[in-house]
Formats: structure tokens, sequence, C-alpha cells
């Protein structure tokens, strides 16, 4: 159906990477909050920065894997929830997210979404 192209359904199986970001405080999608992508490297443990985007105004932003890119590994996601707090005129007692998942099946399609407040967050595996 379109509905389904345009929220993005037909790319489940092709193994992708999205997330969504709720402002908890508001109900409403936090737009203009940074995210970065970065992969745990073995050996020496440093982290390499595959990815950065901010969301749009629903929340979201462009897969941050594309189809195909996924490997299995551990990674981050790297929310900048200071800025996004401080252009609302708010303070935020955490000045990020860091988010740290492991992707087993690189095949997956897998969406991480965050639920923030100035003084909470929430995280969990979506679908």
């Amino acid at each position: 159906s379109p509905l389904a192209q345009a929220d993005g359904v037909s790319e489940v199986g092709k193994g992708t990477l999205t997330t969504h970001v709720l402002n908890t405080a508001t109900g409403l999608p936090a737009a203009g909050l940074g995210v970065r992508l970065a992969q745990l490297q073995e050996p020496g443990l440093h982290w390499m920065e595959l990815a950065h985007r901010h969301t749009d105004a629903d929340g979201r932003c462009q897969p941050l894997l594309a189809p195909g890119q996924a490997k299995a590994g551990t990674y981050k996601l790297h929310f900048e929830t200071a800025e996004y707090w401080q252009g609302l005129g708010h303070t935020s007692f955490y000045p990020f997210v860091e988010v740290v998942f492991i992707i087993t099946d690189p095949a997956q399609k897998l969406h991480v979404p965050l639920l923030i407040s100035p003084y909470s967050y929430t995280t969990y595996r979506g679908s």
C-alpha cells in the first residue's frame, strides 16, 4: 500500500537501522536533534563513526545503516540531547544519551526509538 511505502515498511528484510525520537514532555516528535552512529572496532575497542544525522519534523531521520551496510557487532547511537533542550529553552540533566546495542543478524531491520524528557529517557528495541 502507498501508506506502508511512505512509512518505510518496504525496507523490511533489507537490514536497515532506524530511530525515532519523541519528546515525552510535550508528546511531540523531537525535531532537529543530532544523532550519530558508531561501531565498536576490535581489537583496541575504539568507536568508529558511521553516520551523522538530524531528526526531521517527525523525529525521524534517514536510515543510519543502508541496506547491506550492517555487519554483526556492537554499535552505539549518540543522541545530542543538550543542544535539543537548549534550543527549546530548557536545561537537561543528561547532556547526551548513548544507546549501545548488538547486531547479531545483519539482515534484520532494527528500529531503536528514544523517548526523552529533561530528566529521563527510555529506549527499547522497536519493530
